[in-house]
């Protein structure tokens, strides 16, 4: 099977999502213009490259999250494991300006180091970021989209000490969760290791 723009009727749902997966969850945080916090999850998200480290996220409609981030130039990441699953869940509601989701999710803000905006405290790492750019997405005639693209630079990493394992985060450990297709969820349980053929021995 092979298709263009025109789905055809053995897929009633796009499998897109479900293709690319899985998706780490961007779980990000932010301070609207009158510094109230705002939280939510985005599996539009990932790194994008190291020295200096940097992630983006990408929201499809201006929601709160994109806007406070390029307003206010600064969000942050935290990690969602399977213990927050539930609370991560709750912040995805769309709920108006102004509504924090920490409070509604019944989580405790993280305060930053480097910036305003808060993470969750109770996960077992996080990320300041700074942004650097944002930008509303085109397509490829060069129309503009109803997609905006954020990207942030780390200026400050928290990870919580049990989770350092022989100088290595222990993502195992964290149990963190990503995103699939439709409402599909998985859980991050086991690791393999895997010697890249260039690898000293």
């Amino acid at each position: 099977m092979h298709y263009g723009r025109s789905r055809p009727e053995e897929l009633p749902f796009n499998p897109f999502k479900a293709i690319i997966a899985p998706r780490p969850i961007g779980w990000i945080g932010t301070l609207n213009a009158e510094g109230v916090a705002n939280l939510a999850p985005y599996s539009f998200f990932n790194g994008v490259g190291s020295g200096p480290d940097m992630v983006m996220f990408a929201s499809e409609g201006a929601k709160n999250s994109y806007i406070n981030a390029r307003d206010a130039g600064e969000f942050t990441f935290s990690l969602v494991t399977a213990e927050l699953t539930d609370a991560m869940n709750i912040s995805s509601e769309n709920v108006p300006d102004g509504i924090d989701e920490f409070e509604l999710a019944g989580l405790e803000q993280g305060r930053s180091v480097e910036i305003q905006a808060p993470f969750v405290a109770a996960s077992p790492a996080a990320l300041e970021c700074v942004t650097v750019d944002a930008f509303q997405l085109k397509d490829r005639q060069g129309a503009l989209l109803e997609k905006f693209m954020i990207i942030g630079e780390v200026v400050q990493t928290h990870i919580k000490d049990e989770f350092i394992k022989d100088g290595l985060f222990a993502t195992t450990a964290a149990q963190p969760i990503a995103r699939m297709g439709y409402r599909d969820y998985t859980s991050i349980a086991t690791a393999w290791n895997l010697a890249r053929p260039d690898d000293p021995v």
